[in-house]
């Protein structure tokens, strides 16, 4: 049983010519097919760097702080 997706003839001519396309390094785009490629990033790459001063300002605090285990 053949299980391969067939193509008509255009399809085929069609999908050869964006494979054999070589790729615009001068002009680089996101593809429009992937249009979330195009946004920016979201809040996460801002607060991380946030979150890893405040957790060692956090532990810092703890261990000049803190009662101590011993």
């Amino acid at each position: 049983m053949d299980t391969r997706e067939s193509k008509t003839p255009e399809e085929e001519l069609e999908h050869l010519r964006e494979v054999k396309e070589p790729e615009d390094f001068a002009h680089p785009e996101p593809d429009a097919d992937q249009p979330e490629a195009k946004s920016p990033a979201g809040g996460l790459p801002l607060i991380l760097p946030i979150i890893i001063v405040a957790v060692c300002l956090l532990v810092v605090a703890m261990l000049l702080f803190g009662d101590g285990i011993m």
